[in-house]
């Protein structure tokens, strides 16, 4: 019989593609949820409440690979935290695979902070880890963009770089890692290309057929600054082999 892996943020963007993968590679899978779902495709669900801890414990239960992906604008520390200490009672767990975000410790955004707290847990837990950091992903730098081109004239942020990555392209490399063994803090994971905020806007515009006058704006504080800085890139690491434009022409992108 195969071990099973948990997986906590199975049903949202990353874990969609994530799950069919290790279910592909023979996997038993059981999957987080918020509420109670009838069992689907070889998955198991169980109705879990990370931000309290409530029915951990359970869906802990025999549990060997851990991968951690829910989050969300706040909270991942105090999720994280009460994942890691239900893991330890658990004492079945021998892998456990998180997903940061590249300048997680370098960005003084709350997400980022959270972010870096939260891979702070996981290495002092004691339990064998895995973490990955990778760019916003493609359907972020859309959101992003196509909130901003809402205003009749678009803000403009000057020196703001994303290295946009795809989900798919994370998913794929989230499963090797949960299928291999504890590896650490793995290298980065960005995309193909380094685009500045205007590059981005100007692919959403030119995808949905719109023009916008630009009203260039600067960043400040320590915020601006770490942007500016590139704190937030990682120059070095591998690569995704999806760009920013064919995710736009994948989308049915409307205004």
């Amino acid at each position: 019989m195969s071990s099973t892996i948990l997986v906590t943020g199975g049903t949202g963007l990353l874990g969609a593609q994530v799950v069919p993968i290790l279910r592909r590679a023979g996997c038993t899978v059981r999957v987080l949820s918020r509420h109670d779902r009838e069992p689907a495709d070889g998955v198991r669900y169980v109705a879990v409440d990370l931000m309290t801890g409530k029915g951990l414990d359970a869906a802990l239960s025999g549990v060997s690979t851990v991968l951690h992906l829910a989050g969300g604008p706040k909270g991942d520390d105090v999720s994280t935290r009460n994942l890691v200490q239900a893991a330890q009672r658990a004492g079945s767990v021998e892998h456990l695979v998180l997903i940061s975000v590249v300048g997680a410790d370098a960005v003084p955004v709350g997400y980022f902070a959270r972010k870096a707290a939260a891979e702070k847990i996981v290495a002092a837990s004691g339990i064998p880890y895995t973490i990955l950091r990778a760019a916003q992903f493609h359907e972020l730098a859309l959101k992003t963009v196509r909130a901003m081109a809402k205003a009749p004239v678009l803000p403009a942020p000057g020196g703001i770089r994303w290295q946009p990555v795809a989900s798919g392209d994370v998913a794929v490399r989230l499963a090797e890692l949960t299928l291999g063994a504890p590896a650490g803090r793995v290298s980065d994971l960005v995309g193909p290309r380094v685009y500045t905020l205007e590059e981005l806007q100007r692919g959403y515009l030119a995808a949905v057929g719109k023009r916008r006058m630009r009203l260039p704006i600067r960043v400040p504080g320590k915020i601006g600054k770490a942007y500016r800085s590139g704190a937030n890139l990682s120059l070095d690491a591998p690569v995704g082999s999806h760009t920013w434009e064919e995710f736009l022409t994948a989308q049915a992108v409307d205004s």
